[in-house]
């Protein structure tokens, strides 16, 4: 910054310039503004009366050609706000008589200006010679100026620094070279065209021996900004942002209104970014849906018309980066899903809808290590709500898919839905294995059935032929009893009746007697 030092030369007199100054004059033939001010100079110097104590002026430099006609010159500084600014010098008649013919220099600091400011400058003649007048303007230096931050009132806006302590969620902020003799305001804010107070702030008292303060903050956006200034009117603000890089934490509070089929997301900083729906595929990655890709300025993003399914996602990308945020992931609520009911010899498989919906249902055979689906048939069918209805599929389901995707939306994943894999590897096992899967819990249950009654079965003709030994052994006649018709001996066994007791004499093949066994009474 230039210092304005007072040099010897010759005497002038300044005085104010009249409220209506004359008509310009006739200017004498020969003179014009070039000739007369060959060269103009605009700079800013600072005055001082302290070392926070300083103030800006515009300083004036100009050479004049004297002459007899020109006894001296007016300046004029005119910026928005305020009234014009006006100065005139004029020589005494004994300087223009001895410096007539030749050229002086002026040089005039005495015009206050702010920093940042716009001047308009006007040099003049005096007296005031038509056409001979200069005009420009100058730009006063702002505040980044080092000199201005260190001396101007104005610029000086103390110097932040900070610790992070993400456990507690706080700044604890410190404050260096803040304007002496003045209070300090602390806060946090989301920055944008302005910065916007988030609630948390703090005074630092000028006689506080240490100059800090902790702030509480709850996410660490990267528009969360620390602002300072010092406690007097129109200070200028120092910022500064802990989490600028922090993009990641701005893909929150995404919402779905289930009545209207609308999901929403609004920022919460200012930010240059592109959101889409995509669908979240087996690889990981996201594919983007066709006409689903929003600009991102200051109003909420909403899109119409959206199936609420777990791979339906958002993705956000910024600054060469993208983020996928999968709002329907963990949804414990299904507003559609494809239900298998296991039968013995064929599986039933159902489409359920928790709300009235179009689908498209495709039969599709899937390449292995591929994430397509080659479709084989498709077609159209409508599901009421909460009212199951059977897909009727068509030829083997085994090893084999479905596509699904909703068509009463505007925005929806197909889903590929494979049924269970069955590998077949004997006529035996391909019998059991008809249908999409087998029920083999079935299959274990019926055979434990049927063992266990061969084995029950078994042990009572085990038991029944044990005791029927063990009644002919006890009831086997020491005697023989000889029938003399016929010659032959015959056993006899001791039976027992209900209405009377006798001896059960059987056939005797050795007899070839071809009776049945008679009762024989005592």
């Amino acid at each position: 910054m230039e210092k304005w030092q007072k040099k010897k030369g010759l005497h002038c007199r300044t005085k104010p310039v009249e409220w209506f100054p004359p008509p310009c004059q006739e200017a004498a033939q020969g003179l014009n503004s070039s000739s007369v001010f060959p060269n103009i100079s605009l700079s800013t110097v600072m005055s001082c009366e302290g070392r926070q104590k300083c103030s800006l002026h515009l300083r004036i430099k100009t050479a004049l050609h004297l002459t007899e006609s020109i006894h001296g010159v007016s300046m004029c500084t005119f910026t928005g706000g305020r009234m014009s600014n006006c100065q005139m010098f004029t020589f005494t008649q004994a300087s223009r008589a001895k410096m007539t013919g030749r050229q002086v220099e002026i040089d005039n600091n005495c015009f206050p200006i702010s920093p940042s400011e716009s001047v308009q400058v006007t040099v003049k003649t005096v007296p005031s010679y038509c056409g001979l007048t200069w005009t420009g303007t100058y730009d006063a230096p702002g505040c980044v100026s080092k000199d201005l931050r260190q001396h101007v009132p104005e610029c000086i806006t103390g110097r932040l620094s900070y610790d992070i302590k993400p456990e507690k969620k706080e700044l604890s902020v410190r404050v260096s070279d803040m304007l002496e003799d003045y209070d300090y305001f602390l806060r946090l804010c989301h920055k944008d065209f302005i910065c916007k107070g988030t609630g948390a702030s703090s005074m630092i008292r000028k006689g506080d021996p240490v100059k800090s303060a902790t702030l509480q903050y709850s996410r660490p956006l990267p528009c969360l900004c620390i602002e300072g200034w010092s406690w007097v009117n129109d200070a200028t603000r120092v910022q500064v942002c802990p989490f600028k890089d922090r993009f990641e934490e701005l893909w929150f509070g995404i919402n779905f209104d289930p009545l209207e089929e609308t999901l929403s997301w609004e920022p919460v900083c200012h930010i240059t970014a592109v959101v889409a729906l995509c669908q979240k595929r087996e690889d990981g990655d996201c594919e983007d849906l066709p006409h689903s890709s929003r600009k991102v300025n200051r109003e909420m993003i909403t899109f119409a018309k959206v199936d609420p399914h777990p791979q339906l996602c958002m993705k956000f990308t910024a600054d060469s980066q993208s983020w996928v945020k999968c709002p329907f992931a963990d949804a414990t609520f299904k507003a559609w899903e494809v239900v298998v009911m296991r039968q013995q010899v064929k599986d039933d498989v159902k489409m359920l809808s928790h709300i009235t919906a179009t689908f498209s249902v495709g039969q599709c055979v899937k390449s292995e290590g591929s994430t397509g689906c080659q479709i084989t048939n498709t077609h159209t069918m409508h599901v009421e709500k909460n009212k199951a209805v059977d897909l009727n599929l068509e030829g083997e389901m085994c090893n084999s898919c479905l596509q699904v995707t909703r068509l009463d939306v505007k925005f929806a994943a197909t889903v590929i839905h494979c049924l269970e894999q069955c590998k077949p590897s004997s006529p035996l096992s391909q019998e059991f294995s008809r249908g999409p899967s087998l029920d083999w819990t079935w299959v274990v249950v019926t055979a434990s059935f049927f063992l266990s009654g061969i084995i029950i079965i078994t042990l009572l003709l085990v038991t029944v032929f044990k005791r029927r030994k063990q009644r002919m052994k006890a009831g086997y006649i020491s005697e023989q009893q000889i029938d003399p018709a016929f010659d032959c001996v015959v056993p006899v066994l001791s039976t027992k009746s209900a209405l009377h007791g006798g001896l059960l004499v059987p056939d005797s093949p050795q007899c070839g007697n071809t009776e049945k066994a008679n009762l024989i009474s005592d």
